[in-house]
């Protein structure tokens, strides 16, 4: 049996507050950076003597591999892992949240995307080198390329089958066989025993139920019967769930074992005529059961990988009568039930959780009022220390902004670590602010701030962008085509079943012959173009999104999903700009309805969009109008929430003045 528990990243420096009803208990106050958001300026760590003690390991007999695999993930495929499950940042050093590692007995490679290449280029030490996925002009090879064409031929490759999905596995191994390379499941992951006592432990925090008036209005018993449906549909005989807010959704449970994420460690197995719960014992408290009552059975966290073998049998599972898994399902689990008795399909939770309800809309729209309310009082109070000659540094003002969000009824935590950048550290596209050495806030230079609060009632993710100062000729021009792509995915209007969009919110950029992806000097973005939003779950979430990625473009956009608009800019070394809303997709009422129908984007984030930095004679008429219809709106639902802060209201009516 494989421990849940495992490491990597070194974890977030912010004040935080547990994601529990009793929400305003401090948990802790700890240096370092968030798993996916990096500074600039953090320490690089000596690698040398852990992957020395790694290499040792690797050779021993009951391994016997020349390399090594680590992923970012946990055993769930958590963005966000637990301190524990944090193992390629503690073997690298690098804590972006995206990216792995591959450890051969002589050299030590990290791949990662274009958000973490600067992050990850002063967070390596010298024992590494630094694969920029993405980079044509550099002819950098995926991972999986690496493993199959640079390495020698009949490699075996140590993987940890808890850590890698049964579909990138299945295609890995296949890729191998040419060169008579070959995937070798170890007993044990070599990066635990590296990182010994110093590992955390794993966190066991407590789980609460939802309240039925926030979630969505829907019991658990009626989410379990429409995955029954869909288990019958599949002539399947069970589903099994293994990525944590999906059985948090699923079961209206709600738990803080993940900073930023109100998840806790389960799976579960549904069949037509029951439902299993696995979790912690200690977590599995008496109000846990009274809720799911006997709907529900509950089994220890450590039995599941038995389980499965048992039900396997007990239910039998075959070629015919599969059991479901979520694509994501880890390569250990599929190995438990047997290929032949399993079926990989997109989750099908995972297609329900994405497509919110009216209750959850509704949460969603107050929600982000709210939050609007506390960025705004944010902004005021900021510009007006600045003014007055105040020297705050990037984590001084996270942490007051995080404050203003506290004091918000139902606020129940951060949903990802505050970015909090100034100058070129908001060209870092995840940045965090290190509290211990973090730039000083001036006024003469851009501020990013990227944040996001979770509610009972929904999650929020914003970013804007201001000025304190005089903004120059360049960073309006950029601000402004930024702007415009944040305006053209806001008003667009798309036929049913569409999903790439990601080409509207660059278009402006790629009029000032700024759409090389590829290169350092004035790029758009590196990164997509909007994610989707969880209910009081993950900030990000699947399987939809408006970008590039293959998922993205093979799922369309529904009706009820949740997406942000993100578009922005970065030039690397100087600022950074970007301008990101969350969006709610809807049915479109056009003048004629050729086809399926039409969709389109209502915005729900209230908060200014600095005037100061557009450049005018680039915005269109119709740009103008939609910044004051916008703008109106948020002063209408926001600034009754501001009527007892005077600074905050004014401030709000300046930045909302029609243009």
């Amino acid at each position: 049996m494989w421990s849940r528990c495992s490491f990597g990243a070194l974890r977030a420096h912010t004040h935080r507050y547990l994601l529990t009803p009793a929400f305003t208990q401090t948990v802790r106050f700890s240096c370092g950076t968030t798993t996916n958001m990096g500074a600039i300026g953090t320490r690089t760590v000596d690698t040398t003597e852990r992957l020395a003690k790694l290499r040792e390991l690797l050779k021993k007999p009951e391994n016997n591999v020349k390399a090594f695999f680590v992923p970012s993930e946990d055993q769930h495929f958590s963005e966000y892992p637990a301190h524990s499950d944090e193992r390629r940042a503690f073997i690298s050093g690098f804590n972006g949240s995206a990216g792995c590692a591959i450890i051969t007995l002589r050299d030590a490679f990290l791949f990662t995307d274009g958000r973490y290449f600067l992050q990850a280029s002063q967070q390596l030490d010298s024992n590494w080198k630094l694969m920029k996925q993405g980079l044509p002009v550099e002819d950098v090879p995926t991972w999986q390329e690496f493993l199959s064409k640079h390495l020698e031929q009949g490699t075996r490759i140590g993987i940890d089958p808890t850590l890698i999905s049964a579909a990138d596995a299945e295609s890995l191994k296949k890729s191998l066989e040419p060169r008579g390379s070959e995937l070798v499941s170890l007993q044990q992951n070599p990066v635990d025993i590296v990182w010994g006592k110093d590992r955390p432990p794993c966190p066991h925090n407590s789980v609460f139920p939802l309240d039925i008036k926030y979630a969505a209005g829907e019991t658990f018993q009626n989410k379990l019967q429409r995955l029954r449906e869909e288990i019958t549909k599949k002539n399947a005989v069970a589903s099994v769930v293994t990525l944590l807010d999906e059985v948090a959704w699923l079961f209206n449970l709600r738990g803080t074992d993940i900073d930023f994420n109100p998840v806790f460690f389960a799976y579960a197995v549904v069949t037509p005529k029951e439902a299993i719960l696995f979790m912690n014992d200690a977590q599995a408290q008496h109000s846990i059961k009274t809720f799911l009552g006997s709907d529900v059975e509950i089994r220890p966290y450590e039995s599941f990988i038995p389980s499965l073998r048992q039900l396997t049998t007990t239910l039998g599972a075959n070629k015919e009568k599969p059991m479901l898994l979520g694509d994501k399902t880890s390569l250990a689990v599929v190995e438990a039930i047997g290929q032949e008795n399993a079926v990989l399909i997109p989750s099908p939770v995972a297609a329900m959780k994405a497509i919110k309800n009216k209750t959850e809309i509704e949460g969603f729209r107050k929600c982000h009022i709210r939050d609007g309310a506390a960025l705004i009082r944010y902004f005021a109070w900021l510009e007006e220390q600045l003014n007055g000659g105040a020297e705050l540094n990037e984590s001084q003002a996270a942490a007051k902004l995080e404050e203003f969000r506290s004091e918000l009824d139902l606020f129940r935590g951060l949903s990802f670590t505050t970015i909090s950048s100034t100058g070129p550290n908001a060209a870092v596209i995840h940045y965090s602010p290190d509290p211990n050495d973090c730039a000083i806030i001036r006024k003469d230079q851009i501020y990013l701030c990227d944040s996001g609060g979770q509610y009972l009632d929904g999650t929020t993710d914003v970013t804007r962008t201001l000025h304190f100062g005089t903004p120059t000729d360049e960073e309006k021009r950029a601000f402004t085509r930024v702007l415009q792509g944040h305006i053209s995915i806001d008003t667009a209007v798309f036929p049913i079943g569409t999903s790439g969009v990601d080409s509207f919110a660059r278009r402006a950029l790629w009029q000032e012959g700024w759409g090389n992806r590829y290169t350092f000097i004035t790029p758009e973005y590196r990164h997509g173009t909007g994610h989707g939003v969880g209910h009081f779950l993950n900030v990000h979430e699947g399987p939809h999104g408006i970008g590039t990625r293959i998922a993205y473009n093979s799922t369309s956009l529904k009706a009820g999903m949740t997406v942000s608009n993100e578009p922005g800019y970065y030039a690397d070394g100087r600022y950074g700009i970007r301008t990101e809303s969350v969006v709610i997709v809807r049915e479109a009422k056009t003048p004629n309805n050729f086809g399926n129908g039409y969709l389109c984007f209502e915005r729900v984030t209230m908060c200014p969009i600095q005037t100061k930095l557009i450049d005018f004679s680039v915005l269109t008429a119709q740009e103008k109008e939609w910044l004051n219809s916008y703008h109106a709106e948020t002063l209408e639902k926001v600034g009754p929430l501001l009527r007892n802060d005077r600074r905050a209201l004014q401030w709000l009516e300046r930045e909302c003045s029609p243009v």
